[in-house]
């Protein structure tokens, strides 16, 4: 089973850190930041800040584990974390470079549901999810 953690990145400023998917032939769509858990990490958390530095230049706090969606093939782990600086221009993940990926690119996301609703935010569930704590407020008061 392939095992990946995705950052849910709150800045300062309230926003949402999402990458934008460009791809040819493909309506955009939004993605959170994060990736495989590689041999060499030492801890799923270890993985996912390795994934936010390599893919914006980041040093995140992780918050809570905030979901986890499961398939028979693939576990995500879904982490609320915080983050005051990164540099998209400095990344370094492989992805980045390789042909054919289409474009990435970093935007901030209002923590609004009017937001978070105008977009294609993949996968769907932790749209949901995200939706839903939104109305609650929890993600402003973990921020």
């Amino acid at each position: 089973m392939q095992h990946r953690v995705r950052a849910v990145l709150l800045s300062p400023d309230n926003t949402l850190l999402l990458i934008k998917r460009i791809r040819p032939g493909i309506d955009p769509y939004w993605v959170i930041v994060g990736g495989k858990i590689e041999p060499t990490d030492a801890s799923p958390e270890g993985a996912l800040l390795r994934e936010v530095r390599e893919e914006i230049a980041g040093e995140a706090e992780i918050v809570s584990l905030l979901h986890t969606i499961e398939t028979d093939d693939e576990r995500q782990d879904f982490y609320l974390t915080a983050i005051e600086k990164w540099s998209f221009e400095d990344r370094t993940g492989p992805e980045f470079s390789q042909e054919g990926r289409g474009e990435y690119v970093l935007e901030e996301i209002p923590l609004t549901t009017e937001a978070l609703d105008a977009i294609n935010l993949l996968p769907q569930e932790i749209a949901t999810v995200l939706r839903e704590a939104i109305e609650r407020g929890d993600l402003l008061a973990a921020g």
